[in-house]
């Protein structure tokens, strides 16, 4: 499942407190000259506002942008003379977080052993399938026993996703291998 976030209409741009608190000072002037350069390149997209955000700026578009749209905003503010560039990362649209149930893991990770899995275990786990390389955890995986006799347990996990949630929907019933157990999402 996707969990409710912020727009697609808004492109974050990553800066440090710095650039951030000297970009903010001429906000009105910026949404004017980006627009203009939007027009220029005969784009549909238009900024309506650009706020501050603990990450950076977001520049809230009229619809959602496309990667040409994204370069041209990009361009503009790394090109200000406010900012120091060294300081701004790649622009990106909103993402929000979907919820992951994977079942099959065992729990006790080596036969009769105690010791359990772990969530470090299972980002391990992850990083050796391939049907999770494109899949950034959103935080760090949870792992509860189904039951007090069983050795199977329930891993929750939380991806970074898009608002249609493309990456979570192709994830879902897909199964993987954990040594000689077959997961299931």
């Amino acid at each position: 499942m996707t969990t409710k976030g912020p727009s697609r209409k808004q492109v974050i741009i990553p800066m440090s407190s710095n650039n951030n608190s000297n970009f903010i000072k001429n906000l009105a002037i910026y949404v004017a000259n980006i627009n203009r350069q939007l027009r220029n390149a005969k784009s549909e997209v238009l900024v309506d506002y650009i706020c501050s955000n603990p990450l950076g700026i977001s520049v809230i578009t009229s619809k959602v942008s496309q990667q040409s749209n994204i370069q041209i905003i990009n361009q503009y503010v790394k090109n200000s003379s406010d900012i120091n560039t060294l300081q701004v990362d790649e622009p990106h649209l909103s993402q929000l977080k979907s919820y992951l149930k994977i079942i099959g893991i065992p729990f006790f990770s080596y036969g009769n052993s105690q010791d359990c899995l772990t969530s470090s275990d299972v980002k391990v786990i992850l990083k050796q399938n391939q049907i999770f390389n494109n899949v950034n955890l959103a935080s760090k995986p949870r792992v509860i026993k189904v039951l007090p006799k069983l050795d199977i347990s329930i891993v929750w996990i939380d991806i970074w996703d898009v608002q249609s949630s493309n990456k979570a929907k192709t994830l879902i019933n897909r199964c993987f291998n954990v040594s000689r157990y077959i997961a299931t999402i």
